[in-house]
């Protein structure tokens, strides 16, 4: 890991030079005052950083701990916090100075009064795409059928997806999930509730077994997943596309009773980097990388992957993404993707 050692001024002290006995003596000439020392890119007082946790939250305030130490001589201090805890103290006392995944639309009044008493910001979104939620089919369905990566081939192609000429099975979530009535509105807005019967798992463990055994089993499947989560990583899935969000009618997908369900995809939902106002005045350098730094699904998919194998930590897998994944943080810290080869 590169350090980069901060840089002075140092100011001489001013010489006077007598002159030879009987001689008056020259006079002096103080010289030019020593320019300030440059202001420090991290500011003057420890910048906090809100650790979550849930392990995505964790891995990105320990990866922005590492990059802000090496690359802006920060005395950085990861601290543990919470969704409604974090936010609330930003918006009060202005720390922690960062939380790197905060989800402001599960504290939306905390969020909204902390924006409007103007003692925290949004430096920009945690991840590259803001749609957390979609529709998924292993590859090796798409390699024999590309098309069904698409709604529009997923229709025509349903009957792939059911035994023996029968119905498909879609694996949703759990049926206490808002996401549930979701997925069964969608399967209706698209055409599809008489191709597939949709599975509603107990939980989270069986839902993801029930995964890993149509894919052990190379079963053609179709299923509903959230990221940045570990399992997109463990298998290999391609995810459905599906049409443009449309407002209106996700309202209504989330509607027990939605009589004319329409085609749209699943809402954005607003998951942002937020910084506390005093890092803009005391540390502008350090909030302009925050607004360069988003991270692939795919690749906090990879680290939520090795964080499950045996004898690894938020800590280890950190240091592992700064040492071998330069091509996606070296533009935040305003490097070039690709490092030159040395001369």
């Amino acid at each position: 890991m590169l350090v980069l050692q901060p840089t002075g001024v140092t100011a001489q002290d001013s010489i006077q030079v007598l002159g030879a006995p009987g001689v008056e003596s020259a006079p002096t000439v103080d010289p030019a005052p020593a320019a300030p020392a440059p202001q420090p890119p991290c500011g003057t007082q420890p910048l906090t950083i809100a650790r979550m946790a849930w392990p995505s939250a964790a891995l990105l305030a320990e990866v922005h701990s590492r990059l802000l130490t090496a690359f802006y001589q920060c005395n950085v201090m990861v601290q543990e916090g919470d969704l409604a805890a974090t936010g609330s103290s930003m918006g009060s006392t202005g720390q922690p100075a960062v939380a790197p995944e905060l989800w402001t639309a599960r504290i939306a009044d905390i969020w909204n009064a902390a924006m409007q008493g103007q003692k925290v910001r949004q430096a920009g979104l945690a991840y590259a795409d803001p749609v957390f939620e979609g529709w998924f089919v292993p590859d090796y369905v798409v390699a024999q059928w590309p098309e069904v990566a698409t709604m529009e081939g997923l229709r025509a192609n349903a009957g792939i997806f059911g035994e023996g000429g029968g119905r498909g099975r879609m694996i949703s979530c759990p049926l206490d999930w808002g996401c549930a009535l979701i997925n069964r509105n969608l399967l209706r807005a698209f055409g599809l509730e008489q191709s597939f019967d949709v599975v509603e798992p107990a939980n989270r463990f069986e839902m993801d077994t029930l995964i890993a055994e149509a894919v052990g089993r190379k079963q053609p499947i179709l299923f509903y997943y959230w990221q940045p989560n570990a399992i997109l990583a463990q298998f290999s899935f391609r995810q459905v596309t599906l049409p443009a969000y449309d407002r209106e009618a996700f309202l209504c997908m989330g509607r027990a009773v939605c009589p004319l369900p329409a085609p749209t995809g699943f809402a954005p939902d607003p998951v942002v980097i937020a910084l506390a106002e005093w890092v803009y005045l005391d540390a502008p350098q350090v909030a302009a990388y925050f607004g360069r730094t988003r991270m692939p699904f795919s690749e906090m998919n990879l680290m939520l992957q090795q964080l499950g194998q045996a004898g690894e930590t938020v800590e280890s897998v950190a240091d592992r993404f700064v040492a071998e994944r330069g091509e996606i943080w070296r533009p935040w810290v305003g490097l070039p993707a690709v490092e030159a080869p040395a001369q």
